[in-house]
């Protein structure tokens, strides 16, 4: 099936990024402020309208004030649905992806990919691209991607999925930033607009068939999660130093992918192209 990305089409594409997204939390409130953040600092004019209007007066157009919300209802009776859409369950052991499934009748439920909202799309489909970089959400299915896997985080108790949610994360705001959000995201837009990343990002963005690209992205992620997530880590163990140098800046190149790649979509899916496809 040819479906035409457009704004007509926001609800395929947040079909399809729930299809693929399948339940614990995606990055810690900063990493999808962050991404967020992001995104809306790359949208075209037309785009950034458009998700302008469809925020709530209360948000004042800011699309990262309202990104952590999917996570904050995810256990309401409405929408406990989508619980589950916030994480990928791979075979343990395995380091490759592939989608095997259709958007319906998954879980059970039929039709849970339809969404009626096009305020509730837009925050969805912003949380769960925000999801799908963090290596951890397509994780092995014993574990819980990582969060059966206990262990200490230098001082503290925590567990691998955690670590990876935000640890590292918050590790690197007290150590480098002083605890101040918008330096740690000036310091990513600078990696990919002129830094370490520049001559990568334009390769995040290529994407001209939505499910192989949504593919691709989980692809990443399981494959750093067995690299650099799993790897030589055991429960009962602490992770301090060596481990947060190694892997802080794989989490903040994911945050930062995962910006762009959400502005990419949302540009295309309000931009003024007349015909853009995703074969599905």
């Amino acid at each position: 099936m040819v479906v035409s990305w457009r704004l007509s089409s926001f609800g395929v594409v947040l079909s399809v990024a729930l299809a693929l997204v399948p339940g614990t939390h995606g990055w810690s409130k900063e990493g999808h402020i962050l991404t967020c953040r992001i995104a809306q600092g790359l949208l075209e004019p037309e785009a950034a309208a458009a998700v302008e209007n469809l925020l709530p007066d209360y948000a004042n157009g800011d699309l990262s004030s309202l990104c952590v919300w999917p996570d904050q209802i995810r256990h309401w009776y409405k929408y406990r649905w989508t619980s589950p859409l916030h994480f990928i369950d791979t075979p343990d052991d395995s380091c490759s992806y592939q989608y095997s499934r259709y958007c319906h009748d998954q879980h059970g439920v039929k039709d849970m990919c339809v969404a009626d909202n096009m305020t509730e799309a837009l925050l969805f489909l912003s949380h769960f691209m925000g999801d799908i970089h963090q290596p951890m959400h397509v994780g092995f299915t014993s574990d819980e991607g990582g969060n059966t896997i206990a262990l200490r985080w230098f001082r503290h108790k925590s567990n691998l999925h955690h670590v990876w949610d935000r640890e590292i994360i918050l590790t690197a705001l007290a150590h480098y930033y002083e605890t101040n959000l918008d330096n740690l995201q000036e310091d990513l837009v600078g990696n990919f607009t002129d830094g370490i990343w520049y001559d990568d990002v334009a390769s995040w963005e290529q994407c001209d068939d939505l499910l192989p690209c949504l593919n691709m992205y989980a692809t990443e992620s399981i494959n750093i999660a067995c690299k650099w997530g799993y790897k030589g880590v055991n429960s009962g163990q602490t992770l301090a130093e060596e481990y947060f140098d190694s892997r802080m800046p794989i989490v903040m190149k994911r945050i930062a992918q995962g910006g762009v790649r959400l502005a990419m979509i949302l540009n295309k899916i309000f931009g003024g192209s007349e015909e853009v496809f995703v074969t599905i």
